[in-house]
């Protein structure tokens, strides 16, 4: 059974709790009738992303056998049989695409768009560098689009640029733990890693990092986000962004240990506390604003 559930990987469904960023952010997250549509929405979005693991790894089994980390995945280990994981993968596209038909056609149409993008992703588009890291960016932001439609919210452009940003920066931290294993080994772990150097991703990160801060505090004193949320004291949040980046980019340059967003997000707990205060004081501003001592 271990290996079932390591070939599905339900530890990186941790990414799809982006669906409730926007609700989080409308100030809707105690909706009981909107907060259940959404974690049914959960539910569809970490089957298919689980199926696109299983078509991934099993493009990637040769690839895999070579990595220091991948060749004890299940496909590549050979502890589970790829007619298995056909079975698996296919069940899970069925009972994924029929869950979100039955919450909002909408979800649907968009949780499409995530398949095809990473059908495409996995058949090829991943090993040309640059557009790699776009599409799994764009991934994060069709997972915040869905809690978006599910719950029927409107979401603001500045949310939007900073899911791509924050997804963006991950991604090419990523690469750069690819890098500096094929520095080490000299063995390319994925064809699109021949297109970076460390040079240019340590540019990157520090040009993405930058953007993200400003794009942050802009959006904590926009006019627009202000009035719609009835507070100017979102830029009390920013300490806690800062730190959390900070503590990232410390990981990543310091620590040497740029490895899957989703691992340090179980490990660091800095970054657990950062995120833990950032969404308690959110909480506290967004949802006790009409509360006599924080007026």
């Amino acid at each position: 059974m271990r290996e079932y559930i390591a070939l599905i990987r339900p530890k990186d469904w941790a990414k799809n709790l982006f669906l409730f960023i926007p609700v989080f952010f409308a100030g809707q997250i105690f909706n009981p009738e909107i907060l259940l549509e959404v974690i049914g929405g959960f539910i569809c979005f970490s089957l298919i992303a689980s199926s696109i693991y299983i078509i991934n790894d099993y493009r990637d089994i040769e690839d895999d056998k070579i990595h220091p980390v991948k060749r004890k995945r299940p496909l590549a280990s050979g502890s589970v049989s790829k007619t298995t994981a056909v079975v698996i993968c296919i069940a899970f596209i069925i009972a994924g695409f029929t869950g979100a038909w039955f919450i909002r056609d909408k979800f649907f149409f968009v949780l499409g768009i995530y398949f095809i993008l990473n059908l495409g992703y996995s058949f090829g588009l991943k090993n040309i560098s640059i557009l790699d890291i776009f599409i799994i960016s764009i991934g994060f932001v069709l997972r915040v689009k869905s809690g978006a439609v599910i719950a029927k919210i409107g979401l603001s452009e500045w949310l939007t640029i900073m899911v791509f940003l924050l997804a963006l920066f991950m991604a090419i931290a990523k690469r750069r733990d690819d890098v500096l294993i094929k520095q080490s080994s000299g063995t390319d772990m994925r064809k699109a890693v021949k297109g970076y150097n460390l040079d240019f991703i340590n540019a990157a990160l520090s040009l993405i990092c930058a953007v993200i801060i400003v794009s942050y505090f802009m959006y904590t004193m926009s006019a627009e986000v202000t009035e719609r949320l009835g507070t100017h004291r979102l830029y009390y949040t920013c300490l806690f962004v800062l730190g959390g980046i900070f503590r990232y980019m410390q990981l990543i340059f310091i620590q040497q240990s740029s490895q899957s967003p989703t691992k340090i997000l179980y490990k660091d707990r800095f970054i657990q506390g950062a995120i833990f205060l950032w969404m308690i004081s959110f909480y506290t501003i967004i949802y006790m604003k009409d509360v006599k001592i924080f007026q």
